[in-house]
């Protein structure tokens, strides 16, 4: 069975995902475009080898719609004959391109592929693709007459189970943005993002290279005066236990950002010269609760690692998707994980969360993280929308 392999990964620094952020004047088929170009230039590959294009992508609306994916594969000059195709899976989009990607390899279906995500969430607001209308249906209505919740919602709920208290969380999220802020004085990100020329407002140009949604001055002082964001009083009726205190500063901000992995079996990088970064695992994927909706990457994290036959102690660092800071705090107190080990040069509070970007970000800083310090195992897991999760574990080669 062939092995698949990392060889590259790379990611365009976020922008915020509002007007006016760094990025908000770039079409997000140009950001994909863009990470897509780099990595076949890095590695002077020829694209007609590359068997298929997979891309994460959230809202599939207006500017990303009728798969971006393939609308990139043509901006980027490839081929006519490379295929692409565009998934979601929340938040977990392009985390599952990776295991999709890497199972195509193994099943000796593909030979080289590119996984990939993008989201422009300045130009395809979060809420885009449903268009306001009900999404569920009247049979999940009916499996759950009260109602799910939305995210926010849920990420009270998630604190009050874990008894997770406001300092925590304000502490955690601050310590987010200090690692993050101390990788970019160290220039650790610098051989994984991909400098992008964008528009300015006074008709310009400039060339972005640094994540713009990392606060070095943020602390949790600070943070202890934002009021919470998600309490209405229908909520407050329905759960009156919960304390209300997720707010801005403890949730991944809006963000525009694009990033991409070149992933081929191992005798494919063999034969073209090419040195694979790092080989995977194992891979899961788990459904929970969905009104908890964010506590499903406690049993991915535990399904990968049983199928890598490994221990959380075994694992050099954890990428865990910071969608709200219960999420990873709520994870590393069920699998007794390192805090030192969780998310450490930063994670998606101060990083930014762009939806169908993340998953592959999340594997770009890892590779470069185990590659910094040697490490040898790095596991990545982030919550999804409606109560699901992926889980990869990967090896520095």
């Amino acid at each position: 069975m062939p092995t698949p392999v990392i060889v590259d990964v790379v990611r365009l620094a976020s922008g915020k995902g509002k007007p006016g952020g760094a990025l908000s004047g770039t079409h997000p088929t140009s950001m994909l475009v863009h990470v897509l170009r780099a990595l076949v230039e890095r590695n002077d590959l020829d694209p007609a080898l590359i068997d298929d294009v997979i891309t994460g992508c959230v809202m599939q609306a207006g500017e990303q719609s009728l798969n971006i994916g393939r609308a990139a594969v043509l901006g980027a000059g490839f081929p006519d004959s490379v295929p692409a195709t565009t998934i979601d899976r929340a938040c977990g989009s392009s985390q599952q391109a990776v295991h999709f990607a890497a199972q195509g390899i193994s099943a000796g279906a593909y030979d080289i592929v590119i996984a990939a995500g993008v989201e422009s969430m300045s130009r395809v607001p979060m809420g885009t693709s449903s268009l306001g209308q009900d999404n569920l249906g009247p049979e999940v209505h009916a499996r759950y007459p009260e109602g799910l919740v939305n995210q926010g919602v849920s990420a009270e709920l998630v604190a009050q189970r874990w008894k997770l208290d406001r300092e925590t969380l304000d502490a955690y999220a601050a310590e987010s943005h200090r690692r993050a802020a101390a990788a970019i004085a160290a220039g650790h990100f610098d051989s994984e993002i991909v400098p992008i020329t964008v528009p300015t407002a006074d008709g310009g140009t400039a060339v972005h290279t640094i994540d713009e949604t990392v606060r070095a001055s943020t602390t949790a002082e600070g943070l202890a005066g934002l009021n919470p964001a998600f309490r209405t009083d229908e909520m407050a009726a329905r759960f009156p236990d919960v304390t209300w205190q997720i707010h801005p500063g403890i949730s991944s901000p809006f963000t525009d950002g694009a990033s991409a992995a070149l992933i081929m079996s191992e005798e494919m990088a063999s034969r073209l010269g090419l040195t694979p970064r790092a080989r995977f695992v194992s891979y899961a994927v788990s459904g929970d609760d969905p009104l908890l909706m964010l506590t499903a990457p406690i049993p991915a994290t535990q399904k990968a690692l049983a199928k890598a036959g490994l221990g959380i102690d075994d694992i050099d660092a954890y990428e865990v998707n910071e969608a709200f800071a219960p999420v990873p705090l709520a994870w590393a107190h069920e699998l007794g994980a390192d805090p030192a080990k969780l998310n450490p040069w930063g994670g998606a509070i101060a990083l930014g969360h762009a939806l169908g970007s993340s998953g592959t970000r999340l594997l770009t800083t890892l590779v470069n993280y185990l590659e910094s310090t040697g490490g040898r195992y790095g596991l990545q897991t982030m919550c999804e929308a409606n109560g699901m999760a992926n889980a990869t574990v990967i090896e520095r080669i």
